[in-house]
Order: structure tokens, then C-alpha cells, then sequence
């Protein structure tokens, strides 16, 4: 009796994860920025808490390259920011500048035990955003060529 190939996927083939996923948006583009369970729960706990929420990817100041949480409106950005994309329902931006050094980068939000930016909501709460990535695939790079709003 032979046995034939199965044509569902496995239970380990459906389960993402998060963090080494590729992971594309509807028309197949990759996304620049994405997030872990953790991340996206925390997110909510703190739109709980604020109300909408934004994300700046620090360039190095007083929290090193923190990502940054703020309510909407309390942080201002200008032309000089770039929209990565929104995770979680918050939008996630980053300086021009380190965008064009960071520009072939997949930015994944984390979250690790720790205290959070001084600046940022998450601080006190014993845990903080995190930032973990990879580069992009040529392919994956020739994809988000003008994908981003400059």
C-alpha cells in the first residue's frame, strides 16, 4: 500500500515566525517594518492607556537607537522624517538621514525585559520596544525601489 503526499499544509508550515518571517503587504511589496505578538500587545496596552500611538526610530541621542513611542501629536515630524509603515496601528518613522543608511534593512519590533527609553511610553512598564533585523534579499530591494514615502 503506498502512501500519497498530502496536500494540506502541516500545522508547523502554517505558524509565522514573527521575527524571520518574510513578510510582504497585499499587492506582494515587502514590508519595511514589522512586529512580534509582544510588541503588538504591548502596543495596545499602551493605545489603552494614551490613546493613538506613533513610533520614531531614535538616531543615537540620550536612549542610543531606541525605537521610540509617543501619543500621536507629542512628537512632531517634518520632511525630514521617512514613514517605514504602521505596525499595530501606529505609524513607525525614521530620520532621512538613517534611512538612507538603514534603507536595506527589515526592521522587526520586539519587545525585551528592561526599562524602556526615557522619553518613550513603554518606560517603567519593566520591559521595552527592541529592535531586531535583517538586510533585504536583492530581490526584496529591487521590490521597495520608490516603495517608501520620501
Amino acid at each position: 500500500m503506498s502512501e500519497t503526499a498530502s496536500t494540506e499544509p502541516s500545522p508547523a508550515a502554517e505558524r509565522v515566525e514573527p521575527v524571520t518571517a518574510e513578510q510582504a503587504d497585499n499587492a506582494g511589496t515587502p514590508l519595511r517594518v514589522t512586529a512580534t505578538p509582544a510588541a503588538l500587545e504591548l502596543i495596545e496596552e499602551l493605545k489603552a492607556e494614551y490613546g493613538p500611538v506613533m513610533f520614531h526610530q531614535s538616531g543615537g541621542c540620550c536612549d542610543g537607537s531606541s525605537p521610540m513611542c509617543y501619543p500621536v501629536g507629542d512628537f512632531i515630524v517634518s520632511d525630514g522624517d521617512v514613514n517605514l509603515g504602521r505596525i499595530g496601528g501606529a505609524d513607525f518613522f525614521i530620520s532621512r538621514s538613517q534611512f538612507e543608511v538603514w534603507k536595506h534593512t527589515h526592521i522587526m519590533l520586539d519587545v525585551v525585559p528592561g526599562r524602556g527609553g526615557m522619553f518613550s511610553l513603554e518606560n517603567g512598564r519593566e520591559k521595552r520596544f527592541h529592535i531586531r533585523s535583517r538586510l533585504f534579499t536583492s530581490a526584496e530591494n529591487e521590490a521597495l525601489a520608490g516603495a517608501c514615502r520620501l
